[in-house]
């Protein structure tokens, strides 16, 4: 590219809460983003109406292009993360730190000390995206197994471990 050409500016795409009406476009974007594991159709509607204070969306040209689904964990001060997918029409713009942050601010989320997700071992995206976030907010992360391979899966689906980042005392304080 000649020094002289400025590349243009990509627009960061809006977050929103999900309505149910975007579940089948979810579900959609789920598909495209391997190794996810697809949920049905119907589960992704029931996130984005039921969970919807807890779960983001991404849009950028009416398009969803992001998606975290994800939950208080009951009788826990821990917000937990089920599902990250992002297009790939949208990578590289940080989108999936940039929604786990905009999550974890919500007032929904308050009280909330750490943030726990599974991530399989393979997953070098997910753990990434985890890490990253971490030392972005200042938070320490562990993991440990948790749902085992031939325990929990019946040995059809390799070992998830739970990753949890503690937030750091100012964070956790503002929740």
């Amino acid at each position: 590219m000649p020094k002289d050409v400025t590349p243009p500016r990509t627009r960061m795409p809006r977050l929103r809460k999900p309505e149910a009406t975007d579940g089948a476009e979810i579900w959609e974007l789920v598909r495209s983003c391997k190794p996810l594991d697809e949920n049905s159709m119907y589960c992704n509607i029931v996130q984005a109406e039921h969970f919807r204070d807890t779960c983001v969306v991404a849009e950028m040209d009416g398009e969803i292009v992001g998606w975290i689904s994800g939950h208080m964990i009951p009788n826990q001060d821990a917000f937990f993360v089920w599902q990250v997918a992002v297009s790939p029409k949208a990578r590289g713009l940080g989108l999936g730190k940039k929604m786990l942050h905009h999550l974890i601010e919500r007032e929904e989320c308050d009280g909330a000390a750490c943030l726990k997700t599974t991530i399989t071992r393979d997953n070098d995206a997910s753990w990434g995206l985890f890490r990253s976030f971490a030392r972005m907010i200042g938070g320490d992360l562990s993991d440990e197994p948790h749902y085992i391979r031939d325990e929990h899966f019946d040995g059809k689906h390799a070992t998830e471990h739970m990753v949890t980042i503690e937030f750091p005392e100012e964070l956790a304080k503002a929740a």
